[in-house]
């Protein structure tokens, strides 16, 4: 356990803007930051930090929070390892107790698999460093390909010794399990059960994600022994820790240089990365002979939207530049191509050459990507078909782009490079842009109609379908409630209307049950998902201003006087009642609330959004994350007053939310008694009953009132 001071110690000490541009490049914009929100496709920067509040959020997927937060989510951490890593950020010491055997063995899988492939990357390049076959054959291998020691500790280079059970007899001997060393692909198993090393006699380059976490390794063979050898290369098989399609070599080291010069260059290989790195130039980084994903490219679109593709100048580097150029375009990202002169690969041209005299060569020789295709399909070709074609290849490649002041710039070069009417490549463009549409309304067609079929199975047979198309379903924890247009949720009151938010975008406080003690009963999912609504914005009042007094001068029993605080007023109405929040953790957020009112300096949302449990404080930064950035002027300045009407507003709106799921249920349960005429009458009696509470609500809301 790490105890409280210590807690608040690490929240105190870490700086929000330091801890996210380690993952994402920031812009300053007034007295925040911004840039591309890291947990989803971002294309424009959507994603602020604010000192001052010293938390984080996106204004379109909603995801954000303090730095502990940020850690959890982007890193797939606990809660302690987000404290941990930020203390160790910032040198903060933990005292806690060593963990015991069975504390380890209740570790998650893929907190394990990232320590046994820490402690073999420890262990290959301690091999390299200190063993004498790691000395006289790795390092040897290293040293002959230009590659000096700074550089090999900077990249954590290894060697894995020829002997097949070496590294899986010292992992076993130091404790580390058996079925680790397999779900990392560090070992395989023979039919007899017996691990083999499968890197072995191999030299070692750790793939290190973005975070400084290694993910995986490949193992390439030694010079000596490539002849006749099928594969030079051995990489990690994909696990629950490593996607080849989601990491890129060298992003680690580079991602700090890519953000200062706002560029990064791609290559194919490690040793391409190393040799630029060794030369000055770092902002590189490899996919390593994949072809490029969608996931690398949002990577990469965090820190710059300016890719140089550097490959060599063979046919297989042309092909790689063609075969990644649409994908990037499609993305957002300003692409130039840079072919090497024959016979070299950026790791020969740059032991070859100084930084400085590779940049020249790089600033004069990239070429934006129409120039490139320009060059390599249509130089030389007569023929007017093929023609047509590598010009419809180009005109396609242009249709990706999301920009259409940028598209229209190209065109307009295309034009003029190629000779041909603008006109003319407008509409051919026109085309593509169309069928790309056309394509996606067909696919959201399909996904559609797989929704309505599992719906329909849904009904059928009373089961959550599976959502195989990546839908979110009813049943996933982060799910949003979904609203038409008659059933939209009622206004944020704690928001002027030009911050009102989609529906899809309102926070969701938790289960779709709210207990009522005096009505009891279930509720419709319809009408969960309108309670929940309420519920946050009821408790977002307790939180944003649950300390500002809404009532002076109230009478106590013993004849003297005392003020009442919003999260007092609304805790004392509830309880009036015997109402209650069916989320517990809003039930012990307005008790605490109530609890500090009237302690001196106690502000509600500085509390929850610094408090000390993780769950409380995600909470409050979510419930107060502001929803649109609004200018000072536009900003609503809340009176005793208007705190006071829209808090009762909520309260009524509150009960009115239960009374219409009483009313839901009971329809469902006379349905259901046909056949039973007693049941029906009492039933019926309670519903007329029910009817009366709903629309004396309904009256003091200022609704309409129900006759049915």
């Amino acid at each position: 356990m790490i105890d409280r001071q210590t807690i608040e110690r690490i929240k105190d000490a870490a700086d929000i803007v330091d801890v996210v541009s380690e993952f994402v490049s920031l812009r300053k914009v007034g007295a925040n930051y911004r840039g591309l929100c890291p947990f989803h496709n971002d294309h424009t920067p959507s994603f602020y930090v604010s000192p001052s509040r010293r938390t984080c959020h996106c204004f379109v997927c909603g995801e954000g929070g303090d730095s502990v937060g940020f850690i959890m989510r982007h890193e797939q951490l606990t809660y302690p390892d987000a404290l941990r890593w930020l203390a160790g950020r910032y040198h903060i010491e933990i005292e806690e107790k060593q963990l015991t055997d069975e504390q380890r063995r209740e570790q998650s899988e893929r907190e394990a698999m990232f320590i046994v492939n820490e402690w073999a990357a420890g262990y290959f390049h301690n091999v390299l460093e200190n063993d004498v076959d790691g000395r006289a054959i790795g390092k040897q291998y290293f040293r002959q390909r230009g590659i000096r020691d700074d550089i090999m500790e900077r990249f954590r280079l290894g060697f894995c010794l020829n002997d097949r059970q070496a590294m899986a007899s010292e992992a076993l001997k130091k404790g580390y399990k058996q079925e680790y060393l397999l779900k990392t692909g560090l070992c395989y198993s023979r039919d007899n059960g017996e691990l083999v090393d499968r890197f072995a006699g191999r030299a070692i380059f750790p793939w290190i994600g973005v975070s400084g976490k290694v993910v995986a390794f490949g193992g390439r063979v030694l010079d000596a022994r490539t002849k006749g050898v099928n594969q030079k290369y051995v990489n990690s098989p994909d696990s629950d820790i490593y996607h080849k399609d989601r990491e890129l070599y060298g992003i680690f080291q580079a991602k700090k240089s890519i953000a200062r010069e706002d560029c990064v260059y791609m290559v194919e290989g490690y040793t391409d990365v190393i040799s630029m790195h060794q030369c000055g130039i770092e902002n590189v980084v490899a996919n390593s002979g994949t072809a490029l994903s969608e996931h690398q490219i949002h990577i990469l679109h965090r820190f710059t939207t300016n890719i140089v593709l550097l490959y060599d100048g063979d046919a297989a580097g042309i092909k790689a530049a063609l075969r990644g150029t649409d994908m990037l375009l499609k993305e957002d990202m300003n692409v130039k191509v840079l072919l090497l002169p024959d016979g070299d690969d950026p790791d020969s041209f740059a032991r070859k050459h100084t930084a400085e005299e590779f940049r020249t060569y790089i600033s004069e020789h990239q070429v934006d990507f129409i120039e490139f295709k320009t060059r390599v399909l249509l130089e030389g070709v007569t023929d007017p078909v093929k023609r047509s074609e590598a010009i419809s290849s180009i005109i396609k490649s242009v249709s990706v782009i999301g920009d259409p002041i940028v598209r229209a710039t190209y065109i307009q070069a295309c034009a003029s490079r190629l000779g041909i009417q603008e006109q003319t490549l407008i509409a051919k463009m026109n085309d593509n842009i169309r069928d790309y549409r056309d394509e996606q309304r067909k696919e959201e067609e399909r996904r559609r109609r797989n929704a309505a079929v599992q719906a329909q199975d849904y009904n059928s047979t009373g089961q959550q379908p599976s959502m195989t198309d990546g839908s979110v379903t009813a049943t996933d924890s982060a799910a949003q409630p979904s609203y038409g247009y008659d059933d939209m949720p009622p206004p944020d009151a704690f928001l002027p209307p030009e911050a009102f938010s989609t529906p899809q975008s309102q926070p969701v406080g938790g289960q779709h049950a709210e207990v009522n003690a005096r009505l009891g009963g279930t509720r419709s999912e319809a009408s969960a998902g309108k309670m929940e609504t309420v519920s946050d914005m009821l408790i977002r009042a307790v939180v944003k201003h649950g300390h500002e007094i809404l009532f002076d001068n109230v009478e106590t029993e013993d004849g003297g006087t005392t003020s009442l605080t919003l999260a007092e007023y609304v805790s004392y109405d509830l309880a009036a009642d015997s109402l209650e929040f069916s989320v517990p953790l809003y039930n012990r957020i307005l008790d605490e609330a109530v609890t500090h009112s009237h302690d001196e300096d106690f502000n509600s949302e500085r509390y929850f959004t610094m408090h000390p449990d993780y769950e409380v404080s995600s909470k409050a930064i979510q419930l107060t994350a502001d929803r649109v950035l609004l200018s000072k002027s536009m900003q609503v300045k809340y009176t005793e007053d208007t705190l006071r009407d829209q808090t009762t507003h909520l309260l009524l709106d509150f009960r009115q939310e239960l009374v219409n799921a009483k009313l839901a249920q009971l329809r469902t349960d006379i349905a259901m008694a046909s056949g039973d005429t007693e049941r029906q009458m009492q039933l019926m009696k309670e519903l007329h009953e029910t009817q009366k509470i709903r629309n004396a609500i309904a009256k003091k809301i200022g609704g309409s009132v129900l006759l049915q």
